[in-house]
């Protein structure tokens, strides 16, 4: 059984709606070879896919969103303000959420035409 290892969001987030990626590699030192980085996928079904390949092998997935940000410049804004509100930040919350993957009911895996469509949505969002 393998690890998930995802943000907790609060209700009502806007990184919800961000292009979410994952990475899935070995758990532990078990096996030597690069992750794997798939996405850009919606949360969802970024949470569910990676619950489901992780289930029954010895693999960690980590689920997160993307920043698609569009010059240096940018970046450098977004990277301030994450440390502005670190430094500002007096009390510290874990916003990590790991668990086991096989923890629960299975999870309803999207069809592919359905992550299909989720990425029909991000480029639009992207686009617009």
């Amino acid at each position: 059984m393998g690890t998930l290892v995802t943000l907790h969001l609060p209700p009502g987030s806007p990184l919800a709606d961000r292009p979410w990626v994952i990475t899935i590699g070995s758990l532990g030192d078990r096996e030597d070879w690069d992750p794997v980085v798939c996405g850009p996928y919606e949360r969802d079904h970024a949470v569910a896919l990676a619950r489901a390949v992780v289930a029954d092998d010895d693999l960690m997935a980590v689920v997160e969103p993307m920043l698609p940000l569009a010059g240096v410049d940018a970046i450098r804004e977004e990277i301030e303000l994450v440390r502005a509100q670190a430094r500002d930040d007096t009390d510290p919350v874990d916003d990590l959420v790991a668990e086991p993957a096989g923890s629960g009911p299975p999870p309803d895996e999207p069809e592919p035409a359905e992550v299909r469509a989720g990425w029909r949505r991000i480029a639009a969002r992207l686009a617009g």
